[in-house]
């Protein structure tokens, strides 16, 4: 009887099963409840007592080497069927993977951020659900400022169908600009990047939502002149383009406040549809950041300086990849974002 427990020991620990079937009819063979364990376990007691222990013992390695030959074997079987069912079946033939691709959108953007970043610009974010002071009050805006018209607004409605005049829809990146001032002080070099809305008709060059990039550097006697040279370095390194030119305009939280273009030139049939003829792009708006909006965030206007600039990342990837419709970024088509595959 002892030999006969042995020779299962070795049977059991050579057992191998390829199914889950197999395994199963292993397992109740031997350590079922009518299994071969139970009816030696049974004959227990005719052993003879001089070869009890032995006997005993050896039921136990067989019991011992049962279990784990099918925990063993269970595992194995598992990790098996996981890995059929994460990669399919092994055996077909290689197909091509599909890549996907960056939204154009992201790419300006992110081209943006690692010029500035050259020149010791941070990035800084904000909510894009907005308070009126800083969308509006601390930008040199106040209540009823004519100004506000410029930017057309979603107000937050409120339960009631009542909308709340404080809560709205940031309409620029600015109140980012705002926040960071109020918690940072001079020196001060960040951008802003963001969605924003305003509550326009939306066309082939105008959209409800859009993205800016806008900039900001506070210090010590900064002046225009460190402004341009920015913009400057910014446009070299965008659009290989060396030659701007600011035109004076108007916003209210800079002053002096200037439009920028770039020569975009008049080598191409497209150069003279997109520049209306003339060989210049507007591409942003920049100025000396107003005193009244240093103090506004604790900024002290008689010692600190500084100048602001805001793109539309729209508008600059339109340029960059010739794409005629603004809609065609929000149109999820992937006809159209399948062309951006090869751009990192």
């Amino acid at each position: 009887m002892l030999d006969k427990v042995k020779e299962l020991i070795v049977e059991v620990s050579h057992f191998n099963a390829s199914t889950k079937e197999e395994l199963e009819t292993f397992r109740i063979k031997y350590l079922g409840s009518k299994g071969l364990l139970k009816d030696l376990f049974a004959e227990f007691k005719n052993v003879d007592a001089d070869l009890r222990k032995d006997f005993g013992q050896a039921l136990n390695t067989l019991k011992k080497t049962a279990e784990e030959k099918v925990l063993e074997i269970a595992t194995s079987l598992e990790n098996s069927t996981e890995e059929k069912s994460i990669y399919g079946d092994l055996t077909r033939p290689a197909e091509p993977i599909e890549l996907g691709s960056r939204h154009p959108i992201s790419i300006v953007k992110n081209q943006i951020i690692e010029v500035f970043n050259r020149i010791g610009f941070t990035v800084s974010e904000g909510p894009e659900i907005e308070d009126d002071w800083h969308n509006f009050t601390a930008l040199n805006l106040p209540e009823y400022h004519p100004a506000r018209d410029m930017q057309d607004t979603f107000f937050i409605e409120q339960a009631g169908g009542k909308f709340n005049s404080d809560l709205l829809l940031r309409t620029h990146t600015s109140s980012v600009q705002v926040r960071y001032m109020e918690k940072n002080q001079p020196p001060i070099r960040t951008i802003s990047p963001g969605r924003v809305f305003r509550n326009e008709d939306i066309s082939a060059r105008a959209h409800c939502i859009f993205h800016q990039v806008e900039g900001l550097y506070i210090d010590t006697n900064v002046s225009f002149a460190d402004l341009k040279q920015t913009l400057l370095y910014f446009t070299k390194e965008m659009f290989g383009k060396s030659k701007i030119r600011l035109r004076p305009s108007y916003f209210p939280f800079t002053e002096p406040s200037a439009e920028v273009d770039i020569y975009w030139g008049l080598e191409t049939e497209i150069d003279y549809r997109i520049t209306k003829g003339t060989g210049w792009l507007e591409i942003m708006g920049c100025g000396m950041v107003d005193p009244n909006v240093l103090k506004n965030c604790n900024i002290d206007p008689t010692k600190y300086s500084g100048y602001a600039f805001g793109m539309g990342i729209e508008r600059i990837a339109m340029l960059l990849y010739q794409i005629p419709d603004i809609r065609m970024f929000y149109e999820n088509d992937k006809r159209f974002l399948e062309q951006f595959k090869s751009i990192i």
